[in-house]
């Protein structure tokens, strides 16, 4: 069945469609991993986007049951330039059309995806319309998607090795990758999932070692009514953040946050460590970022530049055990070269006997 995508920047382009039927709309961004599309499929925090893989072959090794990264994709839409049906590896449950159909998310096949990425990265902020119809190209209007992580969200407190001889961590919950939770559970952590709405009387209840901020989609600014009870939490543990987790943490303290051009995501980008000179290859998958000039007039510092733009990608507080980083450590997909970042909150939070430090 032919299929269509309009952008907000007046452009058509025609593939072939799988996946669910139904037309969906939403921002148009691209990644650069060249593996990885489950659990980049299944990533809460491309929730509201349309995503453009920029590697030509996707879906060739299919959908295996141990590497979603949520429960149910968020995103609205996959563009891809040759969809693979019939994929070949020994834990191949599904292919990719399966999935996206199962799941109701359209696919986009035979697409140039490099047009549509050099699209995006001259016009920054797009959006698009998939759709089977063609007489619905005409009438496309954006609109962009605000305070989207309410939906991706848990809505209850969700526990897990209750058992566990190590810290209890609190993991506030904007829309977390499973994998974050795995690494703090390999860690031999006890871990609390929380809803992004979660009091500061409700993680005093909880008596927790530590406190995780995840990473989510869209606007950290969306959530300022929540940034007085996360800084009141935040200041009475040991903490660390990551994404959208680092923007909040950074928000809370006076910094201030921007929308990228154009975004980075991907498992490629180099990231330096500005007190050791290290250099990080990381994962990404954000639109915003803070602000450097910001951290002058905040108590935080910052620890991560990213390599390509300097941009900030981590920082941490001059006086409280507050850290958090702008990409992915638990980097599924992609490298791992920043996991020691979990066994150092862990240690933090073992190493901790007073629980207050405002």
């Amino acid at each position: 069945m032919k299929g269509y995508l309009v952008l907000s920047t007046g452009e058509i382009f025609e593939g072939e469609w799988f996946g669910s039927a139904a037309d969906c709309t939403g921002e148009v961004v691209f990644n650069t991993g060249m593996t990885g599309y489950q659990e980049v499929l299944s990533d809460p925090s491309y929730a509201g986007q349309i995503i453009t893989f920029t590697y030509p072959l996707i879906g060739n090794y299919g959908i295996n049951d141990r590497d979603y990264e949520s429960l149910k994709p968020a995103c609205k839409g996959l563009i891809v330039g040759d969809l693979c049906e019939l994929p070949s590896h020994y834990e191949a449950g599904h292919s990719l059309a399966e999935i996206a159909a199962h799941y109701g998310i359209g696919v986009l096949s035979g697409i140039d995806t490099r047009a549509i990425t050099h699209i995006v990265r001259t016009e920054g902020e797009v959006y698009g319309l998939m759709t089977a119809d063609p007489a619905k190209l005409d009438s496309f209007k954006p609109q962009p998607v605000g305070n989207v992580v309410p939906g991706v969200s848990v809505k209850e407190a969700q526990t897990y090795s209750e058992d566990a001889e190590g810290p209890h961590v609190a993991l506030i919950d904007f829309g977390y990758k499973k994998s974050i939770l795995t690494n703090l559970l390999n860690g031999g952590c006890k871990v609390t999932v929380m809803p992004y709405s979660v009091t500061y009387n409700e993680i005093v209840a909880l008596n927790p070692d530590g406190v995780f901020l995840s990473n989510g989609p869209g606007d950290p600014k969306d959530l300022t009514p929540q940034l007085g009870e996360l800084k009141q939490i935040v200041e009475n543990y040991p903490t660390m953040g990551i994404c959208l987790g680092h923007q909040l943490i950074s928000l809370m303290f006076g910094c201030d946050t921007e929308r990228l051009p154009y975004g980075h995501r991907g498992s490629n980008h180099p990231v330096k460590n500005v007190i050791t000179g290290k250099v990080y290859l990381t994962s990404q998958n954000h639109g915003y970022v803070v602000k450097p000039e910001s951290l002058a007039v905040s108590p935080l510092e910052l620890t991560f530049v990213n390599v390509n733009d300097k941009s900030v990608e981590g920082v941490r507080h001059k006086t409280l055990p507050i850290s958090s980083v702008q990409f992915h450590p638990e980097a599924h997909a992609g490298p791992d070269d920043t996991n020691h970042l979990f066994a150092d909150f862990i240690r933090q939070c073992q190493a901790t006997g007073e629980k207050s430090y405002a």
